[in-house]
């Protein structure tokens, strides 16, 4: 694989492997990479993010408040196109997943205006999915 760009990589804690494997794997669709009996990584989108064994890790603990909405604070996501981040919301609507935060347009009509959704692994970790309409503003003030 050649890219241009750096590659993200993160690694997080999970209770279950087979679990991980399941959420990442099936229901996301991030290729499964390497492992062995305490970790596996995964494609996720392009970037390596690997999956340790650690039960006392994990979950979720804090939010704060965004645009009205009580965030995790500790989480990790993808930007995606936003036919891509429809899908995957519907996808995940179809699923039954329970969502922290459900899918909807957060700083309506404001520079930062973002497609988002939160939603917890089987171990508690917090992802979001973002789409942007214009990706230039990503990163605006």
């Amino acid at each position: 694989m050649s890219t241009s760009l750096p590659l993200f990589h993160l690694a997080f804690p999970v209770n279950d492997l087979a679990e991980a494997r399941a959420f990442y794997g099936d229901l996301l669709g991030c290729p499964e990479g390497r492992s062995s009996a305490d970790w596996v990584d995964f494609n996720f989108y392009g970037h390596q993010i690997v999956a340790h064994l650690s039960p006392e890790e994990t979950g979720h603990r804090n939010s704060s408040s965004v645009d009205g909405k009580q965030v995790p604070v500790r989480h990790f996501g993808a930007i995606l196109p936003l036919d891509q981040w429809e899908a995957l919301a519907a996808k995940l609507k179809a699923a039954n997943t329970e969502f922290v935060i459900e899918p909807y347009i957060r700083f309506k009509g404001e520079v930062g205006e973002q497609a988002t959704m939160f939603f917890l692994d089987p171990s508690g970790n917090a992802l979001e999915f973002k789409s942007f309409a214009n990706m230039d503003y990503v990163f605006a003030k």
